[in-house]
């Protein structure tokens, strides 16, 4: 098992390069599979989500030239070698129920993938999925093999056009619905789409591979059938969470970062946020400087939405600021009911927190009256103390490597392998910044990450 030890009190300055996006690239590598054409993709981050996906494609057929030195990857897939997911991918990400829209259309053999995975922060149903997938003519099914739970999907009259009206605007459903309509007979309409820059980036690789595709301002994705695909080059768009990420780090320890590669447009909901409270920013011609401009005040009533609202993934690490910031702030959890979990580690690092079933903000939510401790009370500023702490999820894991670095003293975080899904480098980028953290080796049982 490996450790990050981190000393905390030490202000992070300088420069900083955010790596592409996780969300963006992973679902572009399963959209190459709609062809058999070359796709090339620039700024691939080096991170453990992306080998993941690389394995799964490569299982099925997919050739692939992943130079990490240059953040460059090629991969073609000029026949499928099978369409059954093995088992042994179930619960690694959330990947395998993408494969099923990108498959659909380009085998009439069944297909069969695993259920899902990712971090354990709510129940992230697939209904939206299957609802839509079946809206364009295919047939899918729940089946119980190996003691695991697999998706079984069929579309051997080939898939048809139709209008498909998501009740909430899930990312991952609106992408394979995409994915799906590429090769679908005629038109496909996707209302109430979700409309993420990494959505927007998937639609711009799309067009590019020969779609023709369109969206309109009231979240509506039109598709036409693709007969003709082409090669593509494409540079994939940059983290925001990681810029978010670093931005906090910059302002908490109470330095100044620059963040190469930050985009204002991406960052809007966000920056508005940090502004309230106080925090330092300039746009930049190349990206944004983040920085400590005084003490920081709370009072802030934010709700983390689906874009162009404040991100769920952004919420973790801005909670640990908000430890630091006078007065009481309230964050509306709208997107995962099981979120603030990660919260009790922050409890016992001395942070004046508290959890509520009720929405606490300006309108209700879906998880109204259902009892989930989905709306949070911060009180600050209060110092933080250093601590071992048990990393639960990707997004909570920046927000205790945020803590340590917030902290006086030593603090040691464990189970790593969530940090790697999404961040590449980290340890460096951190030193790069003057940052006291170690990655190290422990003696202790192994963490295992299921």
């Amino acid at each position: 098992m490996e450790e990050l030890i981190i000393d905390g009190g030490i202000p992070l300055e300088g420069k900083v390069k955010a790596a592409g996006a996780k969300n963006a690239i992973t679902k572009m590598l399963v959209a190459s599979l709609l062809s058999d054409k070359r796709c090339r993709f620039t700024n691939v981050p080096n991170i453990s989500e992306v080998d993941i996906t690389v394995s799964l494609l490569q299982e099925i057929g997919a050739e692939i030239d992943w130079d990490k030195s240059k953040a460059v990857l090629e991969i073609q897939t000029k026949d499928l070698k099978t369409t059954y997911i093995p088992q042994r991918f179930s619960g690694s990400n959330r990947i395998p129920i993408l494969m099923i829209g990108a498959l659909l259309g380009r085998t009439d053999e069944d297909i069969i993938v695993p259920t899902a995975g990712g971090c354990k922060i709510g129940k992230r149903p697939v209904d939206f999925h299957i609802e839509a997938l079946e809206k364009l003519g295919a047939s899918i099914e729940y089946r119980v093999m190996k003691k695991e739970g697999a998706y079984f999907a069929r579309a051997h009259q080939g898939l048809k056009g139709n209008v498909i009206c998501l009740s909430y605007p899930s990312v991952g459903a609106t992408e394979n619905s995409l994915l799906a309509a590429c090769r679908a007979r005629g038109t496909t309409i996707i209302k109430n789409a979700a409309v993420e820059p990494e959505i927007i980036d998937l639609i711009l690789f799309l067009q590019k591979m020969g779609v023709v595709i369109n969206l309109d301002q009231d979240r509506t994705i039109r598709v036409e059938q693709c007969k003709e695909f082409y090669d593509v080059d494409h540079e994939v768009v940059t983290d925001r969470i990681e810029v978010a990420s670093f931005a906090l780090a910059a302002i908490a320890t109470k330095g100044k970062v620059f963040v190469e590669g930050a985009n204002q447009s991406h960052m809007l909901s966000f920056l508005s946020a940090l502004r309230q409270i106080g925090g330092g920013f300039e746009v930049k011609k190349e990206g944004i400087e983040f920085f400590y401009k005084g003490p920081l005040h709370g009072g802030l009533i934010l709700e983390t939405n689906v874009h162009p609202g404040f991100l769920t993934d952004w919420q973790q690490p801005f909670v640990v600021l908000l430890t630091q910031a006078k007065g009481i702030s309230i964050i509306h959890e709208t997107v995962y009911e099981n979120r603030f979990g990660y919260t009790d580690m922050l409890k016992n690092m001395g942070a004046d927190i508290q959890l509520s079933t009720q929405c606490l903000s300006s309108c209700p939510c879906r998880f109204q009256h259902m009892d989930y401790s989905h709306t949070c009370l911060v009180k600050g500023p209060t110092p933080l103390r250093a601590s071992k702490l048990e990393i639960p999820d990707l997004r909570a894991g920046f927000a205790y490597v945020l803590a340590a670095l917030i902290a006086e003293g030593t603090s040691t975080l464990s189970g790593l392998p969530y940090l790697d899904r999404g961040y590449e480098n980290l340890v460096d980028k951190l030193q790069m910044l003057g940052a006291s953290v170690q990655r190290e080796h422990s003696t202790k049982e192994k963490f295992i990450l299921v």
